[in-house]
């Protein structure tokens, strides 16, 4: 048998090889998993860029009107002194710029350019978000019950998910547009026509995060934590909601992020078919389909709502790639 080794009382008070001297305990204490994807994100400056751009963009949808009367902006404000009528153009060059008019006019009454993007803003972001909302909770409920119960469940809803992927979207959404714009469930005018797109949009596109939420909860209801819940009694609901959703959260959110600047883009053709946002009230989309006939005499007034669609709809893409590589590192 050999001895054993003894230690001194030096070795014996010796600290751990890991606590490094001059190393203060807030740079070797773990992180969480919020914690570490929110340092991949900020190490991601082109993801950081869309991020700032996205916020300034809901804040000027949400204080659009505070902005407009901060600043004395009319959308609707005719200025037909600022028209050439010979020309059917605004005075001066670039669309009529000026410092009362940073974006200058547009050709038909001399609206101030400006004003309308602004107020065109919180309808186009409304519609977007809405619908966005409206699809993720109803394909994340499908998607996740599909994937865990499986079986007959599992077919109906995949039936399903197929049979609203096979509708026409843009002509179902231009019809239920056309027919109820006089009128329906009490509704009528602006109020009704924001409903009527959240409603077409958001519930037609469901099927799209549905089957992304499907697959990963068929991964994910093989794993460990969830067999342990099921053997110590959990029940179908509490496993779904307690279990499950929180795990795909980041999924959820990423896909959210990519389908917001889709729906922009539906918002604003369906406005430009004339069946979305209509006049007086601002909308890109109705100032792209406005701009048609006019763009000739004045390219500017259907370069600046294409503008403004263009950078919102990049800003949440670049957000959601970022997001999805932080969420993510096997992305990368």
């Amino acid at each position: 048998m050999t001895a054993p080794i003894e230690t001194t009382g030096a070795e014996a008070g010796a600290q751990p090889e890991a606590v490094l001297s001059g190393v203060k305990k807030s740079q070797i204490e773990g992180r969480s998993l919020s914690q570490i994807a929110w340092m991949r994100f900020k190490r991601d400056k082109v993801a950081m860029a869309g991020g700032v751009v996205v916020i300034l963009l809901t804040l000027m949808a949400v204080f659009s009107k505070p902005i407009q009367w901060i600043f004395n902006l009319d959308p609707n404000k005719f200025n037909q002194d600022l028209i050439d009528p010979a020309l059917l153009a605004p005075k001066g060059g670039w669309g009529g710029m000026s410092w009362d008019h940073p974006l200058g006019v547009d050709p038909q009454y001399g609206r101030d350019m400006l004003a309308r993007i602004i107020d065109g803003s919180w309808v186009s972001l409304l519609v977007a978000g809405g619908a966005t909302l409206l699809s993720v909770c109803i394909g994340t409920v499908l998607g996740v019950v599909a994937g865990y119960y499986g079986g007959w469940i599992d077919s109906v809803i995949s039936r399903l998910m197929d049979t609203f992927l096979a509708f026409p979207l843009l002509l179902f959404a231009i019809s239920i547009s056309a027919a109820v714009q006089d009128g329906f469930f009490g509704l009528e005018g602006l109020p009704l026509r924001i409903c009527v797109l959240i409603f077409v949009i958001g519930f037609f596109s469901w099927p799209y995060i549905g089957r992304i939420v499907r697959a990963q909860t068929m991964t994910l209801r093989k794993r460990e934590f969830i067999e342990a819940a099921t053997s110590l009694g959990a029940r179908g609901p509490y496993v779904l909601f307690r279990e499950l959703l929180p795990n795909l959260v980041a999924p959820i959110l990423v896909y959210a992020t990519l389908i917001i600047p889709t729906n922009i883009l539906f918002e604003a053709a369906l406005s430009f078919l004339g069946v979305g946002i209509a006049p007086p009230q601002a909308s890109w989309g109705g100032m792209l389909s406005n701009a048609v006939d006019l763009y000739t005499a004045d390219p500017q007034y259907m370069f600046v709502p294409g503008l403004a669609i263009f950078i919102t709809v990049l800003a949440f893409n670049l957000l959601g790639d970022g997001l999805r590589d932080a969420l993510d590192p096997r992305s990368k």
